[in-house]
């Protein structure tokens, strides 16, 4: 960790001396199984953050790799990949230009206008955000505490709501479960201002909240989540210590009790993947399963923002084994991605999770499927590598409207499904 403490120094003090500090973003495609031995070895043990697989036990021949390469390991990192006959290509030449603008948020104000929206905010600016939303909207807003993390930082999620109808169903999204995903958690934020700006006004939004309530919580992995400001911008986990390990943080999406900690997870607290001791070990998501397993008569659609990779997910991942209601969730992901092809000419895959991208056990859109709520949903949103985790604030408002197509798409669907149920005898 001490490398990314000398990375961040230089970048906030010494802007002068960029060249000398310069991380990359390499796209690597091993051709060989012994090219993919040296990749899996440069990437666990060389101060690297894999980006693309997750995990090394991913790399195989033909597929592609995106690596982030801090500059205290640039020479070794190319040098070893020169000497294997590796060939790469430099998707970000300066990494940490891109850090540094991210980082600059300038009004903290969201009263100051639209473009709060299009900026990355810290955890202090987005609990701030959330104490200033529910003050002007307190008949809209309520602020529900369901837990809090490993550190000890509240979780807080929004309850919106436009009216008191008996027995309203709901919709729950979570953002920020990976704490590098710096998107996930700028959608949360975009979600809430739309549905507050743009409700009586816009059709689809104006139909969702009379008949749905929606909780959103924005930042599900408050410790990572500042880690990422402060110390080591592609941090993955929570932070969590562990008395047997010097390695820090579990993966809180492959800590919930969907066929935990098999094929796809790791149960080596080094790993980016580490299960956690058992099912929901860690506070963060234990509070998530427990909100939910006390709302899971009402929520009736689940939705887990991640980036980066533009898909849209469905149970299962744990498992290669179809879910009940498959046909009916692929119907609606194939819908959502038609129409952000149509309005935004971008591509989105869609599908169960396993078969689309590998298997990935303990997840919450699949504990949440088998507690009962039948449509749930994974986003991963832009883009499809070049920018990765460092997607630019100029890419945001792209990035949400494409979500919120998708949210909007799938929200509709399920409430007229919910309403067919009611009317039907």
């Amino acid at each position: 960790m001490r490398t990314f403490l000398i990375l961040f120094v230089f970048i906030n003090f010494d802007r002068g001396h960029c060249t000398e500090t310069r991380a990359q973003v390499l796209s690597i495609t091993p051709k060989t199984q012994e090219q993919v031995d040296i990749l899996k070895n440069v990437s666990t043990q060389y101060q690297t953050a894999l980006w693309q697989p997750v995990s090394s036990q991913y790399i195989k021949e033909e597929t592609e790799v995106h690596l982030f390469v801090p500059t205290n390991s640039s020479k070794i990192v190319k040098d070893l990949l020169q000497k294997h006959s590796i060939t790469h290509e430099v998707l970000l030449p300066n990494a940490n230009e891109l850090i540094e603008m991210q980082m600059r948020n300038g009004s903290t104000d969201p009263r100051s206008g639209s473009t709060f929206y299009e900026r990355y905010h810290t955890l202090e600016d987005i609990y701030d955000w959330t104490n200033r939303t529910f003050q002007d909207n307190p008949s809209k807003i309520t602020v529900i505490l369901i837990g809090s993390s490993y550190e000890k930082r509240p979780l807080y999620a929004l309850k919106l709501s436009i009216n008191n109808r008996p027995n309203k169903k709901a919709i729950w999204i979570d953002c920020g479960i990976h704490a590098r995903e710096w998107i996930s958690p700028a959608f949360c934020l975009w979600f809430v201002h739309h549905s507050l700006s743009f409700y009586g006004q816009n059709q689809e939004i104006t139909n969702i909240l009379n008949n749905m309530d929606v909780y959103i919580l924005p930042v599900m992995n408050p410790d990572g989540y500042l880690y990422t400001w402060t110390t080591n911008r592609m941090w993955r986990k929570n932070r969590s210590v562990k008395k047997t390990s010097p390695c820090i943080g579990v993966d809180l999406n492959r800590n919930f009790d969907a066929n935990w900690c098999t094929e796809g997870a790791s149960s080596e607290p080094c790993s980016e993947i580490y299960c956690g001791a058992f099912p929901e070990s860690e506070p963060e998501a234990q509070a998530v399963a427990n909100f939910l397993r006390e709302h899971k008569d009402s929520v009736q659609l689940y939705l887990t923002i991640h980036s980066y990779s533009q898909m849209l997910l469905f149970p299962y991942s744990c498992t290669l084994d179809e879910a009940e209601n498959h046909k009916e969730l692929l119907e609606m992901a194939k819908e959502a991605a038609q129409k952000i092809r149509r309005h935004y000419r971008s591509q989105y895959r869609y599908g169960a999770g396993a078969k689309t991208i590998y298997l990935a056990p303990g997840g919450s859109d699949d504990w949440v499927y088998n507690l009962g709520i039948k449509y749930s949903f994974t986003f991963e949103l832009q883009d499809r590598g070049h920018y990765g985790f460092l997607l630019p604030p100029s890419e945001i408002s792209k990035a949400c409207n494409e979500a919120l197509i998708a949210v909007k798409t799938i929200a509709l669907k399920v409430l007229e499904k919910t309403q067919a149920q009611i009317r039907s005898p």
